[in-house]
């Protein structure tokens, strides 16, 4: 799952050398020498704990490397045989399994999902003109994401792709389908089931089958397999010290597959269409067309970001710069990340695959390398040095681009542009890649940052929404630079909304809500955002985290913003159960905070899971504070301290232990099976 969040933690681990593996390669040692400088860079100030990489020319590995450990405890180094998470890379297996069922005639990419899936349905009539190349282009008009119960530990359940339809039932669409592509994992979900009814076997089945037997992939699995699963590389969290269990991503179509470097891009010879038993060279060229363009984008092509089918970007720059077309995709779970880039012309292919770290810094890792390798041979001249900035000279803005102030919204939050003596400021962008800045004007429409390196602009579109196109070049020591062109803002209407709507929302901002429905195993509960929902209204311009307040109790998504950034919409809706407030979002529930009772403050005390499986949240207030808990839980069991900010203090899933000292004005989550019971000890 790609998803930009830039996680900038600095890791300086030791490195161990690791045995290099080249094969018939004539490029000297210069190549191996700078994909050894990098990775090390990584390892050491990127917050990578293993990494693995392979380059694949005219079918054979030139170049099989790694950096950084397997295992941090005994000090196992990395090698090519070890296991990661491939993470939204996986999206392109359910492509080219599409398109596999293309080729044999059992799928046309252009008729209606409905031909196929019978029982898909959605509140919104416009779903019966979704196509399974929408799917793959990212502009099904799909709200984006649903996560609930798809990253577990120890647990490969298949909730999620089973209550798909269910939730879908429920939910409309943010836009027209195939009005603009924007990131969206649940239509590679909808792929994975139209490949299992089309075909009549499991994903997993048919992955093995038809894509990882013919290529002779043994380390290519999904969390359903049966394999050696301490062939995975371990993965760390940071405010834990030992090695966390193993991560299950169960929406194998959207992240789910394991794999290595070298077995990616074994894989990438099907993409890139030198297997034409496999996959027709027809159906992988197509696969490359510039399906973009069909709708809403931003003016500037030079990108990260250009969506083929599947593919992230099918005219990756900076190869762009050179007229080289490379393709690439890239993937982030939790914990795993991933980046393939292919140059089809060429015939070659590199993986990157890591244990903590980013997609991003992975891509960046593989672009330089790519860029070396493509010297080497000659097919470009000389690398361009990276490009520099300087400070914005500010120029007299036209009086009319005033205009542009005003309300603002994206996913999750509004905000208000204020577009004064020839200036304004924006917050963080790009999961905080981007700092929190000023802007000048510059002339042509376009303002500056301080150091010259970002342009923001705003854009009328044809649907006649204004955007803030954002066009970055980011530059990140010893990685090199990336470009990143996207549409980070819509300029949204005022919402005026009546006494009875406005003194019910009002009341409500600040109110935080808690997930009852993720399951205990989640990977989530040690990332309180995705569970603790914190309600921020603006009832002056009638918005409540990025949606907009229809009724008392609704508020609807009315983002429709293009590229990556109108990811992962969602509506709120609120009702009272049992006597409690209840927030539901993406077909989950969340209670409201005034709801929680405090934990039994005396020496031993019993929960219980309720028929209804969902999570027991209790506050920890002044009778349980700083004492000892320590908790008898079942099997299926566990749970979760957050402190007074919402922090992960502990969780006993990933621990395994049983006892913590209890925060002050925090909370204690405990989930499991129905009926389980906790027996909890406080000293």
């Amino acid at each position: 799952m790609k998803k930009l969040i830039s996680m900038l933690c600095t890791a300086v681990l030791v490195i161990t050398p690791m045995t290099h593996a080249m094969a018939e390669s004539n490029k000297g040692s210069t190549i191996e020498d700078q994909a050894n400088k990098i990775a090390t860079e990584m390892v050491q100030n990127y917050g990578v704990t293993g990494l693995q990489y392979a380059i694949r020319d005219e079918g054979k590995i030139i170049l099989s490397d790694s950096v950084g450990f397997h295992d941090k405890a005994s000090q196992k180094p990395v090698d090519k045989d070890t296991m990661f998470g491939i993470g939204s890379v996986s999206k392109m297996v359910v492509t080219a399994a599409t398109m596999m069922l293309v080729d044999s005639g059992k799928i046309d990419l252009d008729q209606p999902l409905t031909s196929y899936i019978k029982d898909f349905e959605m509140a919104d009539a416009r779903y019966t003109q979704i196509t399974p190349r929408m799917l793959m282009n990212h502009s099904s008009g799909l709200y984006g994401t649903h996560y609930g119960n798809s990253m577990l530990f120890d647990d490969n359940d298949t909730r999620n792709h089973d209550e798909l339809f269910l939730k879908l039932k429920s939910e409309k669409l943010k836009s027209k389908p195939g009005a603009y592509s924007v990131y969206c994992n649940d239509g590679f979900q909808l792929l994975e089931i139209l490949v299992e009814r089309v075909s009549g076997l499991s994903y997993s089945e048919y992955i093995a089958k038809f894509i990882s037997n013919p290529l002779q992939l043994e380390a290519t699995k999904t969390p359903l397999d049966s394999f050696d699963r301490n062939r995975l590389s371990e993965t760390y969290w940071p405010t834990i010290e030992t090695k966390l269990p193993i991560e299950n991503a169960n929406i194998i179509g959207t992240g789910g597959i394991y794999s290595t470097a070298e077995e990616l891009s074994q894989f990438a010879e099907v993409l890139m269409g030198n297997r034409p038993d496999i996959l027709s060279k027809s159906s992988a060229e197509s696969m490359q067309n510039h399906e973009y363009r069909h709708g809403i984008w931003v003016p500037e092509e030079r990108n990260t970001f250009n969506y083929g089918l599947g593919w992230d970007a099918v005219a990756l720059a900076p190869f762009s710069d050179y007229g080289v077309t490379a393709l690439t995709k890239g993937g982030d779970t939790m914990l795993y990340h991933a980046s393939l880039i292919t140059i089809p012309e060429h015939d070659i292919s590199m993986a990157v695959l890591s244990s903590g770290g980013s997609s991003i810094y992975n891509q960046m890792f593989a672009s330089k390398v790519l860029l070396e390798v493509l010297e080497d041979q000659g097919i470009i001249e000389e690398i361009k040095p990276d490009q520099t900035f300087s400070a914005p000279v500010k120029v007299k803005m036209p009086a009319e681009l005033t205009a542009y102030s005003g309300l603002y919204g994206t996913v999750g939050t509004t905000l208000n542009i204020d577009i004064k003596n020839s200036e304004f400021k924006l917050p963080a962008l790009q999961g905080g890649l981007i700092p929190e800045q000023k802007y000048v004007y510059t002339g042509e429409g376009q303002f500056t940052s301080s150091d010259g390196s970002v342009k923001v602009r705003f854009e009328k579109e044809r649907n006649d929404k204004v955007y803030v196109n954002v066009q970055a070049n980011i530059t990140l020591p010893g990685l090199g630079q990336t470009v990143m062109n996207t549409y980070d803002y819509q300029k949204l209407e005022q919402n005026p909304l009546d006494v009875t709507t406005k003194a019910k929302w009002e009341a409500r901002n600040g109110s935080k809500y808690y997930a009852l429905d993720e399951k205990i195993t989640s990977i989530f509960y040690l990332l309180p955002s995705m569970l603790i929902k914190n309600l921020s209204v603006d009832t002056e311009n009638g918005y409540t985290n990025g949606t907009k307040v229809i009724d008392p109790n609704n508020a609807k998504n009315v983002v429709e913003i293009p590229v990556m950034n109108g990811r992962d919409a969602f509506d709120l809706q609120l009702h009272t159960k049992n006597g409690a407030e209840v927030l539901i979002q993406d077909g989950q529930e969340y209670i409201a905070e005034d709801a929680i009772t405090p934990i039994f403050g005396g020496k031993t005390g019993v929960t219980t899971i309720p028929s209804n499986g969902q999570a027991r949240w209790y506050a920890i207030d002044s009778r349980s504070a700083n004492k000892s808990l320590t908790v008898d839980s079942p099997e299926s069991g566990g749970y979760a301290v957050y402190n007074d900010k919402g922090e992960v203090v502990h969780f006993s899933v990933a621990t395994h232990q049983q006892s913590t000292q209890l925060p002050k004005g925090g909370y204690i989550v405990f989930g499991g099976e129905a009926g389980d019971s906790f027996k909890t000890h406080l000293k």
